[in-house]
């Protein structure tokens, strides 16, 4: 039987027990579908006016977590910005239907609210592939006056709360709510909460933050880059030690439908991936693989039997076609027990 799974499987009967704050960069994810049989030109321009028949939201970014979190039953607060703005009211609307707490949420009119419009079309009314995106950012510096009341919401936030989800979520530095001067902050809160996890996860700028545990993937790991999307474990492995050793606390790099590296002060380990069949959509793998390692710490596993946990979470949330997945306790309770037994199927120290 194997022990790390079987480690998982117990604590899942807890799930709810323990509250965590997510903070950072959230967007709101706007579906709208598409008919192409009820395209039509445009009276002013002439060009095809797309007609949308129906429209699905779901909060984005830090709210994908959120969501994933929430579908779960693990008490969530969220800490980030919004625009004074329709997507903003929208957001901050399916963020309460989900029973996410939104009291540290800030409003500003200082910004607009991220926002990933995502059009899907269909030939046959029933199969839909998405296209162009449209996205809505912020392209200048977040006002110093934001960055404060961030901070404040935070630490009102960890009163509640047992860990908190750090979402970087752009490539620019500063346009969003992981500021430096909010990644500073984050390293003495870390500090002065040391019975709290503090986990960030970050596309862009995984090497800007210290003394909390680090998650990115492979690609966004600082160092040079792999050079092709085979697994190039050497490369990952030297990059991923310089990162901790700079941090001084652990890294996870996830390499996709390979598993994911983790790195702590006396070893490296490597967590297999749960392999799934037919078609998927990776839109919001990370943030599910997040939800999943944050319920794992809270609850007492080790990192890397929350990363495992994270991984089962991600691999059954892509099977969802189309939307921002979740999935339920008995769905991943399925997956694992799917495992239990396979000798090939276990976390393992990389020498």
């Amino acid at each position: 039987m194997n022990k790390n799974i079987n480690n998982i499987l117990k604590i899942l009967n807890h799930v709810g027990s323990k509250a965590v704050t997510v903070f950072g960069d959230y967007c709101l994810d706007k579906y709208l579908y598409v008919d192409t049989a009820r395209n039509e030109p445009s009276l002013e321009t002439g060009l095809t006016a797309y007609q949308v028949e129906e429209k699905r939201l779901f909060p984005g970014a830090g709210g994908t977590i959120t969501n994933n979190l929430r579908a779960l039953g693990v008490p969530v607060f969220c800490v980030g910005l919004t625009g004074d703005d329709g997507e903003g009211y929208e957001l901050h609307k399916e963020l309460k239907n989900i029973g996410a707490n939104t009291d540290f949420m800030i409003t500003s009119n200082e910004i607009m609210t991220g926002t990933y419009i995502k059009p899907m079309q269909s030939t046959d009314g029933k199969t839909y592939t998405e296209m162009n995106r449209i996205d809505i950012r912020n392209f200048k510096e977040t006002p110093g006056d934001l960055e404060s009341q961030l901070l404040e919401k935070l630490e009102l936030a960890l009163a509640y709360t047992h860990g908190v989800i750090i979402i970087d979520q752009f490539m620019e530095n500063n346009y969003s709510a992981i500021t430096d001067k909010v990644r500073g902050k984050l390293v003495e809160l870390s500090k002065q909460h040391p019975e709290k996890f503090f986990y960030a996860d970050s596309r862009g700028h995984a090497g800007c933050f210290r003394n909390v545990i680090i998650k990115c993937n492979q690609h966004e790991l600082p160092g040079d880059a792999v050079k092709d999307e085979a697994l190039n474990e050497s490369n990952i492995l030297s990059r991923g030690k310089k990162l901790f050793s700079e941090n001084g606390q652990p890294i996870v790099v996830t390499v996709g439908a390979d598993g994911a590296y983790v790195f702590e002060s006396d070893s490296i380990s490597y967590v297999p991936a749960f392999k799934v069949d037919g078609p998927i959509d990776i839109v919001g793998a990370g943030d599910a693989t997040n939800a999943g390692v944050m319920i794992g710490l809270t609850l007492g596993l080790t990192l890397p039997e929350a990363v495992l946990l994270g991984g089962c979470v991600s691999s059954l949330t892509i099977q969802q076609i189309g939307v921002t997945g979740t999935t339920t306790i008995e769905k991943i309770k399925q997956r694992l027990t799917s495992k239990i037994n396979d000798e090939s199927f276990y976390i393992k120290e990389v020498k």
